[in-house]
């Protein structure tokens, strides 16, 4: 069996497709949403009777599942250069009216990937301190003009340290406060730049979730342990 980092590829897909699922159980019909590259990229393979219009910031809007087998193109790709399909209906345009859609306010949701989340909700998803970077793409316009920001990443790096902190190391992608958070651990509402925890998985306690999650969190009176 394939190991990365310990652990097998397999456990590392069943976390991301879990967190991909949850992530498609928010988006509403009809609604404009874009995905950021890592895990949201899998959230349209788990729309299932969900009518949604995913926009993709290289200039896409309609994107559908990713490309399998004999549907691969790779003139059409994702923003994270994945081959992808379109639904019926579907517009392609240059990046130019891409990024206005952004930048008018005209993107419903954003689901975003990150590499760490503070306690107030703000996140750094474009850059690590001293490592290869692979652009800043457009983060930063999302968290400035999505009406609704989500955030899906794993709870903890590939060496145990949190993701969920109090404070970023790495650099922030903008002030604006994301309005959730989705791991394979847990869900958090954030609100007012507290977050709440909503969700959890009910294999751990909260005390353990404690222990994997630097950043504080208040406990949701309507806590639900069927994540």
């Amino acid at each position: 069996m394939l190991r990365k980092g310990g652990i097998t590829l397999q456990k590392i897909l069943q976390k991301r497709v879990k967190i991909a699922r949850r992530l498609a159980d928010e988006l509403k019909k009809d609604q404009v949403v874009n995905v950021g590259v890592g895990i949201p990229t899998l959230v349209p393979n788990y729309l299932e009777d969900t009518q949604v219009y995913i926009h993709s910031e290289n200039g896409l809007l309609g994107m559908g599942p990713n490309a399998q087998n004999e549907d691969i193109d790779m003139d059409l790709i994702s923003a994270s250069k994945k081959p992808v399909t379109m639904i019926q209906g579907a517009s392609l345009f240059d990046s130019s009216q891409s990024f206005a859609m952004i930048r008018g306010g005209h993107i419903d949701v954003a689901v975003l990937g990150a590499l760490q989340v503070d306690e107030t909700g703000e996140i750094a998803n474009w850059a690590v301190p001293g490592e290869r970077i692979l652009g800043v793409g457009g983060a930063m316009d999302l968290v400035a003009g999505a009406k609704t920001i989500i955030v899906g990443l794993s709870h903890q790096a590939k060496n145990g340290d949190p993701k969920i902190v109090q404070k970023l190391t790495c650099p922030s992608s903008g002030s604006r406060k994301v309005d959730m958070v989705v791991t394979e651990r847990a869900v958090f509402d954030v609100k007012d730049g507290k977050m709440f925890l909503k969700e959890m998985d009910p294999t751990i306690s909260i005390e353990d979730l404690k222990k994997m999650t630097s950043a504080h969190f208040e406990v949701s009176s309507d806590l639900s342990k069927n994540y």
